[in-house]
């Protein structure tokens, strides 16, 4: 197949690097954001889909706006492509760039749809406390991720997973069914199904301030967004004025009487008291300061017991 790319980050590259490899298909163009400053000189860094492309001597095109652009409709009007294949670009197709390409345009997303439609799915997956999730193949149309799906395949969860580590699973799942999704479309063996719009829920983009733990929650909840909220914002509290990322934690339910957002420390773990059981941080990061094991931490604390939360920010 003539195909064009569209994607952006690390979670695209699995599936433009599946294509390129294939032998199949031709990918004849790649569409990515901008560059963009990052890190405090403020250096301009590319998209880990425009490096890949660049590697491979694929031309790349990195529009300010998609909507209205009428030199990169032309361009994929000239290139003849038989579909556009879409996996994390960043910004809505607009409808009269859709019925340029011959098969349409086809989204690797990361969720079993018509759960989770928007940009965060792993995240809010996880946040959610589900057990499964998975990926879809779907023809994009001008709603948000509504479009009818090709193909799906469900993994599950595991508790001890987070965000960055399904991510990267599910970036392999999807190349995969991709590819799979586009022999079945070559051969007429496939077609797109329409989804059931009434049981659709929402993926929006992650908050910083969504970071901020509530210590009246239950263990497993702030666990949940522990794992959920890597690689940003990361949850986190406040202790001695500063900021504390908890990066990696397990939990336990457990009577206790303690305030909640007590962190106490004993001779083999660190223990905040959250509604009917404890939080157990494996790994915090404090403001300012590289990240720590909890031995580690635990042996800067001077004290067996401090507060966290609000009570800590003055």
């Amino acid at each position: 197949m003539r195909l064009a790319f569209m994607g952006t980050p690390e979670f695209a590259l699995p599936s433009l690097k599946a294509l390129i490899e294939s032998g199949k298909h031709r990918v004849l163009s790649v569409v990515t954001q901008p560059d963009k400053p990052k890190g405090r000189g403020r250096h301009l860094v590319m998209p880990p889909v425009k490096e890949l492309a660049l590697e491979k001597g694929i031309p790349v095109v990195q529009p300010q706006t998609l909507k209205g652009n009428t030199e990169l409709m032309g361009m994929l009007r000239d290139l003849a492509l038989d579909t556009v294949i879409v996996v994390a670009y960043g910004k809505m197709i607009p409808d009269e760039m859709l019925a340029i390409p011959a098969h349409g345009f086809i989204n690797v997303h990361a969720s079993l749809l018509p759960a989770f439609r928007g940009a965060a799915p792993i995240n809010r997956a996880i946040l959610a406390g589900c057990a499964t999730t998975g990926v879809s193949i779907m023809q994009i149309d001008s709603g948000m991720d509504s479009g009818p799906v090709f193909l799906q395949s469900e993994v599950p969860i595991p508790e001890d997973e987070d965000a960055v580590g399904l991510s990267a699973r599910l970036s392999e799942l999807g190349a995969e069914k991709l590819l799979e999704t586009l022999d079945l479309l070559e051969r007429g063996m496939i077609e797109a199904k329409p989804q059931e719009h009434d049981k659709a829920t929402y993926a929006p983009m992650l908050k910083k301030e969504e970071g901020e733990i509530d210590w009246s929650l239950d263990p497993r909840s702030i666990h949940n967004m522990v794992r959920g909220l890597l690689p940003w914002p990361c949850a986190y509290t406040f202790f001695d004025s500063k900021m504390l990322k908890i990066l990696k934690s397990t939990y336990r339910f457990e009577e206790h009487a303690l305030e909640f957002g007590t962190l106490s420390k004993t001779d083999h773990e660190l223990t905040i008291a959250c509604k009917e059981g404890f939080l157990l941080p494996q790994v915090l990061q404090l403001e300012g300061k590289k990240a720590l094991d909890a031995r580690a931490f635990s042996n800067g604390l001077h004290a067996s017991r401090v507060m966290l939360g609000n009570a800590a920010r003055t």
